[in-house]
């Protein structure tokens, strides 16, 4: 398959497609004699399970170690639970921060309300 056309069915950008390749989430793609790139049947399934894990909140090396350990049939639940417990971390911190920022923008807006707005005081 040429990039056009792994990109259109895994649902993302011909450049999303080298990003990964780049990265090794995607297996390196063979050449043809001018060039072009042709990819394995398994790319879009590939893709679409980096889009994936990504959206559970797994960072590009997390998930080449995912990939690395599925090819090596390494990989069981249990062995990789630890990837999504280390995503569950990074997701509760950022919403404690979150949480922090909320409180400090509902004071600095009651403030303003009541007339003592500190946006301009440095």
């Amino acid at each position: 398959m040429k990039i056009g056309q792994v990109a259109s069915e895994a649902g993302v950008s011909i450049d999303t497609v080298r990003f990964y390749e780049r990265r090794g989430v995607l297996p390196r793609a063979a050449r043809t004699a001018t060039g072009y790139r042709v990819f394995a049947q398994d790319a879009v399934r590939r893709i679409k399970v980096v889009r994936k894990l990504q959206e559970l909140g797994l960072t590009l090396d997390e998930i080449g170690g995912v990939m690395a350990a599925s090819q090596d049939n390494g990989a069981t639940c249990e062995s990789q639970r630890w990837r999504l417990r280390a995503s569950l971390d990074r997701i509760d911190t950022r919403i404690a921060d979150l949480i922090r920022l909320q409180g400090e923008v509902r004071g600095a807006l009651a403030a303003c309300e009541s007339g003592s707005c500190g946006l301009l005081a440095g």
